[in-house]
């Protein structure tokens, strides 16, 4: 039998891209590459999470050199892994096959960083000679597989030690992984396609005219109330960045700010909205355009880290300490006893949004305008 089913080229069911490519046979095919050490990550959602912990491959593959990594996740997050030569194989929760293929398949690695219940059932089902993370216990309690995930399983139980934290969550989950900790990159690589949509987005709409490009990412996550600054705060904010001719606006965020962005389009005639129903790779693209992004702590936040952009991030219940800066994120927040609260609603008058004034924004903005030396896209 010339087929060499070991090959981590070999997709089961057609032709591996050598073949097809090149009419390559396993018999004298120099891109045979045996699995010898199998990874597999659980970690399902959300988005943004999903996509910063794509940080930890680089230091696994230095590790696990010749490793083939399988990711577990959602089917929202699938497209994350496209053009990341780190990722052999995605598999979603939704899929039908899941458990029989977990029951069968074996790993020598599982990282497992979520203590969600439902993954953590995952975990535990899945065959691994070593686990790392999080597992469900008999009790269908979720419990950690080892000392080193105590530390992130107690943050999530106890809102104080979330509170006292100081590491990123980047060291966090090195750390839970038995990795070492170098400051490992989010991972989004555009194909060519996405530059193009991204250029031609960039001609369509005259952005060459612009010296700096702001963007500004209008929205947050639903799960907490004030990720989301105020509108009359942009309002301010657009209103003092306008009266740089030199300067273009972006508005960026998905269906939940179509009326928020409109509003502002409306407002202000020379806004360019990029749109509320991209697909998540052509969000990643556009976002690709501006020189400084302002946004909460979402999924633009980890896309813009990934996309190496000066970042401007307000925070109010959400923890700042947890994000990696990497020297380019500026963080802002109020001076408030309540911050990190990790409440999904909040009746303090005034709250930790409307104590982030627009000038506090405006002056970090004009600031990174003044000390970085920007080159036009396109």
């Amino acid at each position: 039998m010339i087929l060499k089913t070991d090959c981590k080229h070999f997709p089961g069911d057609k032709p591996c891209k050598p073949n097809k490519l090149e009419n390559k046979k396993c018999d004298d095919c120099e891109y045979y590459l045996p699995i010898n050490f199998k990874i597999l990550i659980i970690k399902l959602d959300a988005v943004g999470d999903v996509l910063r912990t794509t940080s930890i491959l680089h230091a696994l593959k230095l590790k696990y050199s010749e490793s083939h990594v399988t990711w577990l996740t959602k089917k929202s997050a699938k497209d994350i892994f496209l053009n990341n030569t780190f990722v052999d194989n995605v598999l979603t929760f939704e899929s039908y096959d899941l458990i029989s293929r977990l029951s069968i398949e074996t790993f020598d690695l599982l990282i497992h960083p979520d203590a969600s219940p439902v993954s953590a059932s995952l975990a535990s089902l899945a065959k691994a000679k070593v686990k790392k993370g999080f597992g469900m216990n008999h009790l269908g309690q979720v419990t950690s597989f080892d000392n080193n995930a105590i530390e992130w399983l107690e943050m999530g139980a106890f809102d104080e030690l979330k509170k006292k934290n100081k590491k990123t969550y980047q060291q966090i989950i090195h750390e839970l992984a038995g990795l070492n900790f170098n400051k490992g990159d989010i991972i989004i690589n555009l194909t060519d396609d996405e530059l193009a949509f991204k250029n031609q987005f960039y001609a369509t709409h005259n952005l060459q005219k612009y010296k700096t490009i702001i963007g500004l990412n209008t929205g947050a996550s639903k799960r907490w109330q004030l990720k989301q600054w105020r509108f009359d705060g942009f309002k301010e904010l657009i209103s003092k960045l306008q009266k740089n001719k030199e300067v273009g606006i972006l508005l960026f965020g998905g269906e939940d700010e179509e009326d928020r962005n409109s509003e502002l389009k409306n407002l202000f005639p020379s806004l360019v909205d990029t749109g509320s129903k991209n697909s998540l790779r052509q969000f990643f693209a556009l976002m690709d355009i501006p020189d400084i992004i302002l946004t909460g702590d979402t999924l633009a936040l980890h896309t813009a880290t990934a996309l190496k952009k000066k970042i401007i991030c307000f925070f109010g219940p959400t923890s700042s300490a947890e994000i990696e800066d990497y020297g380019r994120i500026k963080k802002i927040s109020p001076e408030m006893d309540c911050l990190v609260c990790y409440k999904p609603e909040c009746d303090f008058n005034p709250n930790c949004m409307e104590l982030i004034s627009s000038d506090m924004i405006y002056e970090a903005i004009i600031s990174e305008i003044n000390n970085s030396p920007y080159t036009k896209c396109g």
